[in-house]
């Protein structure tokens, strides 16, 4: 499909399901961008370290999104020549004999495994990560699963499939089931060396091999929309899916990060500094996963809350915002970056640590919280924003110094994510790196995706043709020398303010469970 003739009135469509909301982007075979459209769902905290959402919630805002999109944009969902979708990685979906969802799915976010992983690393860790490449931590399937064994083994022993967040939706879509080795790389079930679930891992929790799915390439054709589907979304029946991949490694993808030495810094719910390698360098303290460009790897370390914690801030301090959003049409985001335009760097001292959910690199530590440190009378609601943004970007660069420890090639920083979007946030993490940064066009994980869905079918010769043809670059931020030495005096007290109260978060945990 590779004429002008066979590219008329051809679309892509890429559907990411991230941890805070569903994004739909579609684009022509030139990597133009035809129609997006985006919808939040919940996260709930049933107890505050644990972290679930509802699959039902995910179907509802894939339908709403494609609906604004088909009315809106006068779509024609016949033109859609192939889907891809990706997700945050490795959510168990638990279905029993019936199809039916067992319980709500345990996020990647969620903290609850603690004493699972304590038991699994005493006996098992060394193994695990061998065969792996992963620490044990609660952020993995692995732990989550056994904790469910644990405390509700009823349901532990109703499970008959298990699927990941893009999987179920596609199964509800084509009615297949499969994964991409991607996904599975996260579970703790996968053995990353001989390409295949792990019977040796299943066993130490009791889980039969055969619930876990199918595995296949994330550019693999996996079937295509059911008649119900087309029903229930209004995609055309008959239209092809590709299988996908997680969400990270999709933007990752989206921003064009296909070669050896390229950083990806993320500023997504999530963040994470990720490093192309041309081979898989494991190390305890960070993540290694594969990616869609055959023998490239990345290492990631990896902070839980970045774009979140904005997020956290905006639904519970900024009702102002949110009631003149509402009256003006103005975005909340946009209204709430305003207040922190002339605060300046170090916003007078006070700062933020980002672990609203505990922390994965470089500490690994779910005991840890959020904190604001230094709040004076003198201090406004702009400079809590801004000491928010600047404590991210902190902890983006507490994770690169693992990155620079293991003296891994960087030539090249790209920024992604939703808060990419904003300059004044990517001024910040570029003065607070004191490096260049480069700005793709587009920095969502759904237009990674489409460009899969791309690869699938054929329309582009392979996963870097696409990004050749279709990856552009928005703006370029250089650092701004007087604002970097001002970070550089504050990150080390950011780093000592955490030695400090690091084990005091562990104690107020033991009071209040």
């Amino acid at each position: 499909m590779n004429n002008s003739a066979d590219r008329k009135n051809v679309l892509l469509m890429g559907i990411d399901f991230g941890t805070g909301g569903c994004k739909i982007t579609v684009i022509d075979p030139n990597g133009n961008i035809v129609a997006e459209s985006s919808e939040e769902y919940e996260t709930r905290h049933p107890k505050p370290s644990w972290c679930e959402q509802n699959p039902g919630d995910w179907f509802l805002a894939l339908t709403n999104c494609l609906s604004r999109i088909s009315e809106a944009k006068h779509i024609n969902m016949n033109h859609i020549r192939s889907i891809s979708i990706d997700a945050s990685t490795h959510n168990a979906i638990l279905l029993d004999r019936q199809m039916e969802v067992i319980r709500p799915t345990i996020m990647w976010t969620d903290q609850r495994s603690i004493e699972e992983v304590k038991y699994l690393e005493k006996g098992w860790g060394e193994e695990i990560f061998r065969i792996t490449y992963q620490k044990v931590s609660p952020t993995w399937t692995l732990p989550q699963l056994l904790w469910i064994r644990n405390n509700e083994p009823e349901n532990f022993q109703k499970i008959h499939r298990i699927m990941f967040v893009k999987d179920y939706i596609r199964y509800l879509l084509t009615g297949s089931w499969e994964t991409d080795y991607i996904d599975a790389q996260g579970t703790l079930f996968y053995d990353v060396a001989k390409n295949q679930w792990s019977e040796e891992l299943c066993r130490l929790i009791g889980l039969p091999v055969e619930v876990l799915p199918l595995l296949c390439s994330p550019t693999d054709i996996v079937g295509k929309i059911t008649a119900e589907a087309s029903k229930r979304t209004g995609l055309a029946e008959g239209t092809p899916v590709v299988c996908g991949t997680s969400d990270v490694t999709a933007e990752d993808y989206a921003a064009g990060a296909v070669k050896p030495g390229q950083c990806i810094i993320k500023l997504a719910t999530a963040g994470n500094v990720n490093v192309m390698t041309s081979r898989p360098n494991p190390n305890p303290l960070t993540i290694t996963y594969s990616h869609v460009v055959p023998d490239l790897w990345y290492t990631a370390a990896a902070t839980n809350t970045a774009a979140y914690a904005l997020r956290w801030f905006r639904d519970n301090f900024c009702f102002e915002e949110i009631e003149k959003s509402g009256e003006t049409g103005k975005n909340v985001y946009q209204l709430m970056e305003d207040l922190v335009q002339f605060i300046p760097a170090g916003s007078d001292g006070l700062i933020f640590h980002p672990y609203l959910l505990g922390e994965r690199a470089p500490y690994w530590d779910p005991y840890l919280r959020a904190s604001f440190i230094g709040a004076s009378m003198s201090h406004t609601k702009g400079h809590f924003l801004k000491a928010l943004m600047e404590g991210v970007a902190f902890s983006l660069k507490d994770c690169f110094m693992l990155i620079e420890n293991m003296n891994l090639e960087v030539s090249a920083f790209i920024l992604i994510g939703g808060g990419a979007r904003s300059d004044t946030w990517s001024q910040i993490i570029c003065d607070v790196f004191g490096k260049k940064l480069i700005r793709p066009s587009v920095v969502d994980a759904s237009y990674g995706s489409a460009l899969l869905a791309g690869v699938g079918i054929g329309l582009f010769s392979n996963v870097v043709d696409a990004v050749n043809q279709c990856v552009k670059t928005d703006k370029i931020f250089e650092p701004d020398e007087s604002n970097h030495q001002v970070y550089q005096k504050l990150f080390p007290l950011y780093l000592a303010i955490h030695g400090q109260l690091k084990d005091i978060y562990k104690e107020i945990y033991k009071v209040i469970n």
